[in-house]
């Protein structure tokens, strides 16, 4: 996440941090930026809300970190929703007073922070938008890409790692790690139990993958 320097001080210097259970939502996309969030305690998942659930995870940001200060700083709405992992707490510093503390740094200082700013939110806005490709398609990928050939002839995936940590990988929830899953069960195109996943009709995954 964009560091900025002083960030403790500046932050600080605007009161008592408030305080956040899991589950919270503490930014959603697209809301006009009244403040500037710095998680003071606690951790944050980034990624792209849908449903009351957090669909599509793109990182995690564990405290002390600024959580929107990029985006403050190139002056535009965050494209990102922000959920609690736990409990934690975070201070809300009104806009123009964060901005304030930004031109009151030496002007090389405020360049350098705007440079990587801009990146910062080119990279991010490109990432949430390859999060429109449907996560069956992102699944199917994954699935031909990690599957082996069986003695017996056809495909097979065996799941070396937790559902959890594939469904990270993937971008998405593990809810929807899961209902894809079965989805792709009922439809016949995937078969096999626990951690064998056996491919019965891998074209009809490859057409899948490229939709």
């Amino acid at each position: 996440m964009f560091t900025m320097p002083s960030m403790s001080q500046v932050a600080s210097s605007f009161g008592q941090p408030e305080s956040f259970a899991p589950g919270s939502w503490l930014r959603l996309r697209r809301q006009p930026l009244a403040s500037v969030l710095y998680l003071e305690s606690g951790s944050v998942l980034l990624g792209v809300e849908q449903g009351l659930s957090l669909r599509h995870q793109l990182g995690q940001i564990d405290g002390p970190a600024w959580l929107d200060a990029a985006f403050a700083l190139q002056r535009r709405n965050s494209c990102l929703d922000m959920q609690a992992q736990s409990a934690g707490q975070l201070y809300a510093i009104p806009i123009e007073r964060f901005h304030k503390a930004v031109t009151d740094m030496p002007v090389p200082a405020q360049q350098l922070l705007k440079d990587l700013a801009r990146s910062y939110c080119s990279q991010t806005e490109l990432a949430v938008s390859r999060l429109a490709q449907d996560a069956e398609a992102r699944c199917a990928q994954w699935l031909l890409h990690h599957a082996t050939e069986r003695a017996e002839g056809g495909l097979r995936v065996i799941l070396n790692a937790r559902k959890r940590l594939i469904a990270a990988q993937l971008g998405i929830a593990p809810e929807t790690f899961s209902r894809v899953l079965r989805q792709l069960r009922e439809h016949g195109l995937i078969a096999g139990r626990g951690n064998v996943i056996d491919l019965p009709k891998p074209q009809a995954l490859e057409v899948l993958a490229l939709a």
